[in-house]
Protein backbone atom coordinates (compact mmCIF):
# COMPACT_ATOMS: atom_id res chain seq x y z
CA UNK A 1 0.00 0.00 0.00
CA UNK A 2 1.57 3.41 -1.18
CA UNK A 3 1.57 6.83 -0.28
CA UNK A 4 -0.92 7.57 -2.96
CA UNK A 5 -3.64 5.27 -1.51
CA UNK A 6 -3.29 6.08 1.77
CA UNK A 7 -3.68 9.79 0.83
CA UNK A 8 -6.79 8.16 -1.27
CA UNK A 9 -8.20 6.97 1.95
CA UNK A 10 -7.54 9.92 3.76
CA UNK A 11 -9.18 12.38 1.34
CA UNK A 12 -11.96 9.81 0.98
CA UNK A 13 -12.58 9.73 4.83
CA UNK A 14 -12.74 13.95 4.71
CA UNK A 15 -14.64 13.95 2.00
CA UNK A 16 -17.45 11.58 3.12
CA UNK A 17 -17.55 13.55 6.59
CA UNK A 18 -18.11 16.77 4.50
CA UNK A 19 -17.08 18.37 1.47
CA UNK A 20 -19.27 21.17 -0.32
CA UNK A 21 -21.95 19.05 -2.19
CA UNK A 22 -24.63 17.38 -1.10
CA UNK A 23 -23.17 14.16 -0.66
CA UNK A 24 -21.76 14.06 2.71
CA UNK A 25 -22.16 12.91 6.22
CA UNK A 26 -22.58 16.17 7.83
CA UNK A 27 -25.49 17.07 5.21
CA UNK A 28 -27.17 13.39 5.26
CA UNK A 29 -27.35 14.11 9.17
CA UNK A 30 -29.07 17.27 9.40
CA UNK A 31 -31.71 16.54 7.01
CA UNK A 32 -32.16 12.74 7.49
CA UNK A 33 -30.62 12.06 10.45
CA UNK A 34 -33.06 12.12 13.00
CA UNK A 35 -35.56 9.90 10.87
CA UNK A 36 -32.51 7.62 10.62
CA UNK A 37 -30.75 7.81 14.02
CA UNK A 38 -29.74 4.58 14.55
CA UNK A 39 -27.98 4.77 11.46
CA UNK A 40 -26.44 8.08 11.83
CA UNK A 41 -24.95 6.77 14.99
CA UNK A 42 -23.46 3.65 12.96
CA UNK A 43 -21.93 6.13 10.21
CA UNK A 44 -20.68 8.49 12.85
CA UNK A 45 -18.88 5.74 14.98
CA UNK A 46 -17.16 4.13 11.82
CA UNK A 47 -15.99 7.86 10.54
CA UNK A 48 -14.82 7.97 14.47
CA UNK A 49 -12.80 4.62 13.77
CA UNK A 50 -11.45 6.20 10.75
CA UNK A 51 -10.05 9.46 12.23
CA UNK A 52 -8.84 7.50 15.70
CA UNK A 53 -6.55 5.50 13.24
CA UNK A 54 -5.31 8.31 10.91
CA UNK A 55 -4.69 11.03 13.65
CA UNK A 56 -3.04 8.60 16.42
CA UNK A 57 -1.11 7.27 13.68
CA UNK A 58 -0.15 10.70 12.53
CA UNK A 59 0.42 11.99 15.83
CA UNK A 60 2.32 9.14 16.53
CA UNK A 61 4.66 9.25 13.44
CA UNK A 62 5.30 12.82 12.81
CA UNK A 63 3.60 14.91 15.81
CA UNK A 64 1.45 17.46 16.35
CA UNK A 65 5.17 19.57 15.47
CA UNK A 66 5.15 17.40 11.49
CA UNK A 67 1.50 18.08 11.29
CA UNK A 68 1.68 21.87 11.50
CA UNK A 69 4.85 22.08 9.38
CA UNK A 70 3.09 20.29 6.92
CA UNK A 71 0.29 22.11 6.73
CA UNK A 72 2.81 25.10 6.36
CA UNK A 73 4.33 23.77 3.90
CA UNK A 74 1.00 23.16 1.90
CA UNK A 75 0.17 26.61 2.12
CA UNK A 76 3.05 28.11 1.20
CA UNK A 77 2.77 26.01 -1.98
CA UNK A 78 -0.83 27.31 -1.85
CA UNK A 79 0.59 30.82 -1.67
CA UNK A 80 2.92 30.52 -4.67
CA UNK A 81 0.83 28.99 -7.11
CA UNK A 82 -1.68 32.25 -5.93
CA UNK A 83 1.06 34.69 -5.95
CA UNK A 84 1.48 33.42 -9.64
CA UNK A 85 -1.70 33.78 -10.75
CA UNK A 86 -2.13 29.64 -11.55
CA UNK A 87 -4.67 29.69 -8.41
CA UNK A 88 -7.72 31.91 -7.31
CA UNK A 89 -8.89 31.78 -4.18
CA UNK A 90 -12.24 33.47 -4.98
CA UNK A 91 -14.22 29.92 -5.24
CA UNK A 92 -15.84 28.90 -1.93
CA UNK A 93 -16.54 25.39 -2.84
CA UNK A 94 -12.42 25.06 -4.69
CA UNK A 95 -11.71 26.55 -1.00
CA UNK A 96 -13.12 24.13 0.84
CA UNK A 97 -11.95 21.11 -1.30
CA UNK A 98 -8.45 22.55 -1.42
CA UNK A 99 -8.94 22.66 2.83
CA UNK A 100 -10.07 18.86 2.47
CA UNK A 101 -7.07 17.81 -0.22
CA UNK A 102 -4.25 19.77 2.28
CA UNK A 103 -5.54 17.78 5.60
CA UNK A 104 -5.67 14.92 3.72
CA UNK A 105 -1.97 14.99 2.41
CA UNK A 106 -1.24 15.75 6.36
CA UNK A 107 -3.40 12.71 7.52
CA UNK A 108 -1.41 10.61 4.14
CA UNK A 109 2.07 11.71 5.04
CA UNK A 110 1.33 11.11 8.80
CA UNK A 111 0.04 7.34 8.01
CA UNK A 112 3.10 7.07 5.30
CA UNK A 113 5.84 8.14 7.49
CA UNK A 114 6.92 5.88 9.47
CA UNK A 115 7.77 3.38 5.87
CA UNK A 116 9.61 6.35 4.45
CA UNK A 117 11.59 7.01 7.47
CA UNK A 118 12.52 3.47 7.61
CA UNK A 119 13.42 3.40 3.54
CA UNK A 120 15.55 6.32 4.41
CA UNK A 121 17.03 5.61 7.86
CA UNK A 122 17.24 1.98 7.56
CA UNK A 123 15.52 2.55 11.26
CA UNK A 124 12.18 0.75 12.21
CA UNK A 125 9.79 2.80 14.82
CA UNK A 126 8.32 0.08 17.09
CA UNK A 127 5.60 0.86 19.91
CA UNK A 128 6.38 1.49 23.22
CA UNK A 129 5.01 -1.39 25.38
CA UNK A 130 4.51 -0.67 29.36
CA UNK A 131 4.83 -4.53 30.96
Amino acid sequence: MGFLTRWFFAFTLLALTFNPTQYNYVNWVRDYGSMNLSIAVLLALILCVGYIIYLRATLRSIGAGGMVLVLAIVGALIWVLYDLGVLRLDNKSLNVWLGLITLSFVLGIGLSWSHVRRAVSGQSDVDDIDD
